[in-house]
Formats: structure tokens, sequence, C-alpha cells
């Protein structure tokens, strides 16, 4: 049967309205089919009426509405066999949606949710419907408008469910449908803001589906936390699935408050926001913490009062029956720092922190409410909070693993990728794995970063910036993604930059000990990387001043390739005061127990302590916050290693520190003219013959082969001799001048 051009007309009267059908002339078809299709996409049951005029069809508004057809005076109509394309037509199991027709309709009735769903059966059996289609039902003297929600479909021959989200057609909302028959099951909800009193028996879902039935993770745009929306979901919203009847035996409440802690940029408020939209729930009242405090006296303890007043005022005319409320803080730690921390004399925020624990778990309790808290700052959150009963949800929100960067990167792409403007050599995996410790936030401006260097290339250049003609060429490479590696850097990364400036001049093997320091570091940096046994290990490298002590560790650290490596100096730290250098250096130890594998590299540990020998002085709040922190034990799941410098072992064994490192490595100077000789080789500061003339008149200078001279104090010299014109002569005359070297000179 061919498809007809036909026009649309209003059904005459509710009779033919409420019947859900759309009716045809029965002399316009033949044979009469029992479906169609509305421009070819749009499924509807119908019925014959000669009253319809021939070449039209009589339909309802929620029909007109749901065809997208209510402005157009004709549709293209064609007779449609459900059979053809799946066997599995017949619904199995169909969930809806009710609520007065009229919002304004009062509540003075109990609606049985098994009995709506016996007179669905029957008013609409046979008919095909829909997931999303809206419709109108008459029952018990009231008007219900419909929403279809869900369908499952049956295959008639083994009776087994098979959602035909699974199927191999298409999942656009008009391809999900399937006939209701006798035999299958109307599970009947209601939206939350709906005054319908629904009431729903064991054998049905409850009135109040928590879940969209339509939810999918990725729908969210957050990548990496697949492990923390399930816990989420598990301690939060298992319970509100199950009637309350249930719920009311097992004699439980249900979760109250998660507080979600992490570093920065970890998608901590992306998550909170977006679990609105997973959930069939009011819409979620965000506030940020400082929004809560107001300078008038009472104003912040009321502007919290006002947030569950809807809740309250819900929950004492439905009970259980009530919808769920969610609240979210944004910087919980700006309102509920621990009380009597402060001392700004108003007490402001120990009222704002007592109200708060008022309402969530006060004198009248309420079951309807979800606190999302979100803070950088767990340790300056109120304990009263984080107990049982309120916050009582700790999940904490860390840097994304591989596979979550590869989620990450995947959202941030999908539009150049969906609009063809990803380079086919783009290797996501690849990229993924060059951005360790990125947060996020991090990865989403690596991938702008990445695009800006895309836009560049069409840049005409000039006074004025002009695209060029070839902006239809415009791709994102993987070289861009590359170059943008050397813009952003992760916060929870390497201290690159301070890390190469202190092996400006390389490593210079003048003795088999440089050796044998970098290989044993490797093998500190490995036993930590595969041992099961010690996450942690901390290594002291001391020597005399300038011998390369800061060079060996900065190489060690940089060799590890860890993906967070931080340098602690004295340098880094001039003008703090104690209290500032001891949370300074708690920081970094707690920003590295972010990340799976760390160095921290603690570099001249007695400029650090403010050691000096006339006194003689020492920080001893410094000195206790290190022998501390360098045998704390990282949390499970990380692995730490330490490596420090020091000029003065001698001092650190006096403050009983050195039972502090698990090894001890000597860093010597340079003792032999033979280690001088491979010093001046690897700078290049003479020709052959020139070295040779060097070494010859030193040696003539001094008493015997053994000097004593740091690296670094001979490659100075070596710099200042290159600038004068007579190089050879001012390095021999000013290496005799150093003191260590003056005690072997024959003058």
């Amino acid at each position: 049967m061919s498809s007809r051009l036909m026009n649309i007309l209003p059904c005459p009267d509710n009779k033919f309205a409420l019947t859900n059908l759309i009716f045809i002339n029965p002399y316009d078809f033949n044979p009469l089919p029992n479906h169609i299709l509305i421009d070819d996409r749009y499924a509807f049951s119908v019925s014959t009426f000669e009253g319809v005029p021939s070449g039209s069809i009589f339909t309802n508004s929620f029909q007109r509405s749901f065809a997208q057809i209510q402005n157009k005076r004709t549709c293209k109509v064609t007779p449609y066999d459900p059979n053809q394309d799946n066997v599995n037509c017949y619904i199995g199991s169909m969930t809806i949606e009710i609520d007065f027709l009229q919002k304004s309709t009062r509540a003075s009735f109990e609606v049985q949710a098994e009995d709506i769903a016996n007179h669905f059966l029957q008013s609409f059996g046979n008919q095909i419907f829909t997931r999303g289609e809206p419709l109108c039902l008459y029952f018990q003297n009231h008007y219900f408008s419909v929403i279809v929600r869900q369908i499952s479909n049956v295959d008639l021959k083994d009776l087994s469910i098979s959602n035909q989200n699974k199927s191999s057609r298409n999942n656009n909302q008009s391809d999900i449908r399937g006939i209701l028959i006798k035999d299958s099951q109307v599970l009947v909800t209601k939206p939350n803001d709906s005054r319908v009193n629904l009431k729903g028996s064991q054998k049905n879902r409850p009135p109040m589906a928590i879940i969209q039935p339509d939810f999918k993770f990725e729908d969210l745009g957050i990548g990496g936390l697949d492990k923390e929306f399930s816990a989420i979901f598990r301690r939060a919203f298992a319970s509100r699935i199950f009637p309350p009847s249930i719920v009311e035996k097992l004699g439980i409440q249900h979760c109250k408050g998660i507080l979600l802690y992490g570093p920065p940029g970890t998608g901590k408020t992306l998550m909170a926001r977006q679990i609105g939209k997973m959930l069939n729930a009011r819409e979620p009242i965000i506030v940020n913490g400082p929004e809560i405090l107001n300078k008038y006296v009472g104003q912040s303890e009321e502007n919290i009062r006002k947030l569950f007043a809807e809740a309250e005022k819900e929950y004492k005319e439905r009970g259980d029956e009530s919808s769920l409320h969610i609240i979210i803080f944004d910087e919980l730690d700006a309102i509920c720092k621990q009380r009597g921390g402060r001392n700004d004399g108003t007490g402001v925020g120990d009222s704002v922190v007592n109200q708060l624990l008022a309402k969530m778990d006060g004198v009248e309790q309420l079951n309807n409410i979800l606190i999302i808290g979100m803070t950088n700052r767990k340790d300056m959150i109120d304990e009263a909070l984080l107990r049982p009963g309120r916050l009582e949800v700790h999940m904490e929100i860390g840097l994304p693993d591989q596979n979550g960067r590869v989620q990450i990167l995947k959202i941030h792409t999908a539009k150049m990728k969906e609009n063809h403007l990803l380079a086919p050599d783009v290797d996501i995996d690849e990229l993924a794995s060059l951005t360790k410790n990125f947060s996020g936030a991090e990865i989403a401006g690596f991938v702008r970063s990445a695009s800006t260097f895309a836009f560049s290339r069409h840049i005409k250049g000039g006074t004025t910036a002009t695209v060029n003609d070839d902006v239809e060429n415009l791709k994102i490479c993987q070289s861009d993604f590359l170059h943008a590696l050397d813009e952003v850097h992760p916060s929870f990364g390497v201290s690159d930059a301070e890390l190469q400036l202190c092996v400006q001049n390389g490593i210079i093997p003048f003795s088999d000990d440089i050796d044998r320091i970098l290989k044993d570091g490797s093998l500190f940096v490995e036993q930590v990387k595969n041992s099961t046994h010690t996450p942690l290990v901390s290594v002291l490298l001391h020597g005399s001043p300038g011998c390369g002590k800061t060079a060996l560790a900065a190489t060690i650290a940089m060799n590890s390739d860890y993906p967070f490596i931080k340098l602690i100096t004295p340098e880094n730290m001039v003008g703090y005061s104690e209290m500032s250098k001891m949370n300074e250096i708690n920081k970094i130890f707690n920003d590295s127990y972010k990340s799976p594998l760390s160095v921290i590299v603690i570099d001249s540990l007695e400029r650090l302590l403010d050691w000096v020998p006339i006194g003689p002085r020492f920080s001893n709040t410094i000195l206790q916050t290190l022998l501390v922190l360098l045998k704390k034990q990282p949390p499970k799941g990380h692995k730490l290693l330490l490596i420090s410098t020091t000029s003065q072992k001698n001092i650190l064994q006096e403050m009983d520190m050195l039972d502090a490192f698990d090894a001890e490595i000597y860093v010597p100077s340079i003792k032999s003219l033979s280690s001088i000789d491979i010093v001046l080789k690897e700078i290049e500061l003479f020709s052959d013959s020139e070295r040779e003339y060097v070494m010859k008149n030193i040696s003539k200078e001094i008493q015997s082969n053994y000097v004593s001279i740091g690296v670094k104090k001979l490659l100075m010299i070596a710099e200042m001799a290159r600038q004068d014109e007579d190089k050879a002569s001012k390095f021999i005359s000013t290496l005799l001048m150093e003191p260590s070297m003056l005690a072997n000179n024959k003058y």
C-alpha cells in the first residue's frame, strides 16, 4: 500500500480525542490498516469513521504535538505493520508518568497505581505506543495527562523481555515503540512536582522514579568518574528506588548528605551540578558557600533556613511520599569551618554551622533532602558535619587515571570529531598517556590550547590579523596537541623549570662514583614503583658544598618519569615565617599523596632548618614537621620517593634526623687531577693541546695528584676563564688560588 498526502483535522469532540486513535475514512485505504506512520516516523493506531472527509484524518492536540504537525495543513500517511521492523513488537512492560491535565487541580482523593494501570490497559489495549508519546486519560471523573516514559518489548514465542535500546535499529525516540497487549505490565509514576496523590503497591514500582529511565552517564559530559558515580548511586540513591513501605520495614533512613572533596579542577562541581540531570527530581538548589554569609545579625542563619523551607513544607504534607529536594553547597569550607576556631568575635561562623546541623539532623528530621557539599579542604570542615546521618558519604574526586583521561579527551574532542575537524593522526590514547596528573579542567585547557595552534595556521600575518581563505580546511592535528603540552602544565605535575635550573650544566661523570650514585638512585626509583612493601623510600645525599648533590638529586627525579615531581628549596621560601614554611611543606606533601607515584626533592636541609653555626640556631618547628612527614606513609595505592640533600650531615646527626632516612649516599668532590681533566674535556673550554698544557702546569704546582674541589666551583672558574683572552693562564692562576688547592701548592 502506498503513502498518501492527507489533510489534518482536529477531532470533533472528546469522545474521539480520548481514544488516542487517529480516525480515517473507511474508503481511503484498501485494505484498512491497524496502524499508520505519519511522515514516515510517528506511529499511531487508527480507526474508521465515515464522518471523516475523504483524504483527511482526525487527530487530537497530543498527537499533533508529538508528530510535530500542529502547524501543518497536510501530512504524509503510510499504512504500517510493526512486524515488518521487529518480531518483538509487543510491549512486555511499560512505564507511564501521570499528572493532572489542569495543573491547578487539587488532590482531594487517592489514586491507586494498580487501578490506573488496569484502566489504562482496558482503554488503550492493542494500540501502538512510542517512548515519549503524550496522551490524555479520563479516570475517576478527572482528566490526566500521560507520558510514555519507557518501553520494553516481549517476544511472544519465548516470552523473553528485550529492551529495544539493544536492538539493531536506531535509538531515535520514534523508534522505541510497541503494541500494548492484555499481558503487558503497566508501571505508573508521577512527576515530583505533581499534585496527584498516587499510592503504589509492592507489585508496582514506586510512585516516583528517582532515576530518569533514559539516563546515560555519557550524556553528563563527565569522564573518568564511573567508579565514583557508582559508589554515590549505591550509597545515596539505591534505597530511594524501593517503595517507601519496604524501606520502612527495614527501619532505615535515606542518606542525607554527600561530601565531594579533592584537588581543584577534578570535576566536583560539575558532578554535583550534573547529578540533577540523572534524577527525576526537583531542580537542585545550588548555592556557593560565601553567598550564605550576610552582614546583618541573624541573616546568615535565616539564609540556611530558607534553603530547607520548601522541603519541610512538603514533608509535613506528604511524608515519605514527598519528592526529593537536593541542596548543593559549593565551597562548603567557607561556611562550615571548625567551630571555635575563628577569632572574628562575631560567632557568625559557628551559628551557621549549628543551624545547618539542626536542619540536617535536628529534632524534626527530614527524610526528603539530599545535601551535596564540595570542598578542596576537607580538613577544615567541622567534624560534627561529617558524621553518619549528616554528610556521611565522603567521596574523594581525585586525578583521573589513564582510562579516565581517555574518556575526558573524547568528551572534549567529540564536537571536533563530529564536525570532521579532528585530523586522522590524532591519537587519543597517546595523548592520555602524555597528560599524566592532568585534572579534568586542565585537560579541557589542554584541548583549547591545541585548537589555538590550529587557528594560528590559518591567520594571515601583518599589521592586521585576518583569516586565510583556506579556513574550511581547518584541522586539529596531533602536532597541535604536542605543542599544547609545552604550554599547559598540571598543577600536580613536574616542576620542570625548577629542576632544569638545578642541572644547567648537566651531569659530568668525572669519576665512577657519579655513575654509581645515578644507578643507585634509579634502583630506589624502581623499588618505589614496583615494590609492594616499600611505598615510601627516603634517601639522603650528603657531601661537601658544591659537589653536585642538588644536580644529582634533580637528575634522579627527572629520570624517574614519575608524574608528580616537586622541589622544596630554601630559595623558594625566602621571606616566609616558620608557620608559612611549615604550611607550604605540608601542602607539597599532601599534593604528592594525590598522585599514584611522586618524587619530592628537599634541597639543602640545613638551610631549610635555618641552621647557623653561631649560636647555634635552628627552627625546631620546621625540624619537627620534616621528621613527621619524612616518616608518614602515603595513602593506600600511592607511593612516594623522598630525595634530600645536605652539606652538614653531622648537624643532622645532632638533630636526630638521620634516622628518618632509609638510605644515605655520599657524593664526593673532585679528588684527582684526572677528574679535573675529564671536566675540562666535557665542557670544551680548551683545545686538546691547551688542555694538556693546563694540566701539565697544574701538576707542577701541587705536591701530589690529590686535590679537593667541588665540581660547582670548578665550573665557575672555567666559565670565568673563558671570558679572558689568555684563558689557560687565567684558569691555572685562579684554580691554584682556591683555598682547597693551596694546601697542596708548593708555594
